[in-house]
This record gives structure tokens, C-alpha cells and sequence, in this order.
């Protein structure tokens, strides 16, 4: 093997080897290593300081994801310490393709205007659930797009239904997936939280990797170099 070769293979691992970034609103926190710690990867709410506005109204969540498929799940609760009380917020979205997705109008039921929450992403992918928060102030109106709501261009995005995920959300619901009972209760308000948003269908684009440009073409090359390289 190349050193050229050893490279890009070096480079490619240590983006597999990520998890995700939540890039909008501001995350707590992030350590990759205790991402799979549930509620917020490692991190523990603190509802006194650094808290971001997020719009009830609509406002934008924006991830990076570097796996090439995971699923979204968005939440919010009231709950200080952020144990319980998730309420789903948006369907659940499969992303097809690395890179950056967002989604830019995100609406919170009405009755959060004017509290102090926690919005919680989990995503299911490959290597599990993993988990990142923001603190927030929910208010009013809608959020203008933030610089950093941006979508790969070789990146497609649909909804679609994850079990795991949907054990996150409902009433009673904990930070982490429990069996038995709470299945029943996890599964109404996935459906619940679907009809609210029977608007949602039309705000989420699908990116082809037709137009791919130059970072879809980059990856695809790099495949292909990577490919060639193990084969030497």
C-alpha cells in the first residue's frame, strides 16, 4: 500500500469513527467517546446559563452526520435534569448520505412559549443511539434560518419509523429505551406527534446524489481510490 493510500485510509476511518455533531441550536456539548451516554452524551443540563432562543413557531435543528445512513429523532422536555417528560417534535427522518442535514422549521407545541427546556437529537445508526442537547428558552414566532442550516448536496432525507427511537418519547418516557409498558405509550405519541405535523412532509427536501457537486463527487472518488488501494 502507498503512503498516499495509507492516507486517505487514515482519513476515511477517523470520519467513520465519529458520530454526529449537532450544529444548530448550540450544543452543551460534545465528546465523541460518551455520545452513547443518554440523555445528552455525557453532558448534564444546566437551565441557569447558556441557554439559546428556539422559536415555537418554527426554527431550525442542523446535524452533521458521518455515518452513510441514520435516523433522527428531535424532543424537548421541561425537565431540569432532562430524565423525563420527551415529547417527539418532528416525524422521525432517515439520512441517506454523509454530511450536513437540517431541517429549518422545527415547530414546538404552543404551550412551551415562554419556559426553559431542554431539546434533545438522538440519532440510531450503526454504531447505536447517540445522543446530543441544547438548553433553550422557548419563545414566540419563527426563527430565521441560521447561517449554519445548511444540506449536503449528496445527501437524501425521508421519514420513516425506528422503534428505538420512538421508546424516547411520551409522557412517562426515560432517558433511556426501557422494555414492557412504555412501549404502548411510546408508540401513541409517535403517532400523535406525525399528525401534528401533517405540514412536515412539505419543509423536508430530498437531496440526490445527482447533484451531487464537488463534495458528493470528492466522496465517491475517495471510495473509489480507497477501493483500489486495499486491492493492491
Amino acid at each position: 500500500m502507498t503512503m498516499k493510500s495509507f492516507a486517505l485510509l487514515s482519513a476515511l476511518y477517523g470520519l467513520g469513527s465519529a458520530h454526529f455533531l449537532l450544529n444548530y441550536p448550540k450544543s452543551i456539548g460534545f465528546d465523541d467517546s460518551n455520545e452513547g451516554n443518554a440523555p445528552c452524551g455525557g453532558f448534564t443540563p444546566d437551565l441557569s446559563k447558556d441557554l439559546v432562543d428556539f422559536h415555537v413557531g418554527g426554527d431550525a435543528i442542523s446535524v452533521k452526520l458521518t455515518h452513510p445512513q441514520g435516523n433522527w429523532l428531535f424532543r424537548v422536555t421541561t425537565d431540569e435534569k432532562a430524565e423525563s417528560g420527551w415529547e417527539q417534535i418532528f416525524p422521525i427522518v432517515q439520512q441517506s448520505g454523509l454530511g450536513d442535514f437540517c431541517e429549518p422549521q422545527v415547530t414546538v407545541p404552543s404551550k412551551y412559549a415562554g419556559k426553559k427546556g431542554v431539546l434533545s437529537v438522538v440519532s440510531s445508526a450503526t454504531d447505536g443511539l447517540l445522543y446530543q442537547c441544547a438548553v433553550v428558552n422557548f419563545v414566540d414566532g419563527k426563527g430565521d434560518k441560521p447561517s449554519a442550516c445548511v444540506n449536503a448536496s449528496s445527501v437524501k432525507a425521508s421519514f420513516t419509523d425506528d422503534s428505538k427511537l420512538t421508546a424516547l418519547v411520551g409522557s412517562g418516557s426515560s432517558s433511556t429505551p426501557t422494555s414492557g409498558s412504555g412501549s404502548s405509550t411510546a408508540s401513541k405519541t409517535s403517532a400523535s406527534s406525525t399528525a401534528t405535523h401533517t405540514g412536515a412532509a412539505s419543509s423536508l427536501h430530498a437531496w440526490s446524489l445527482t447533484s451531487a457537486g464537488w463534495g458528493g463527487a470528492l466522496t465517491i472518488l475517495c471510495m473509489a481510490m480507497l477501493g483500489g488501494a486495499l486491492m493492491i
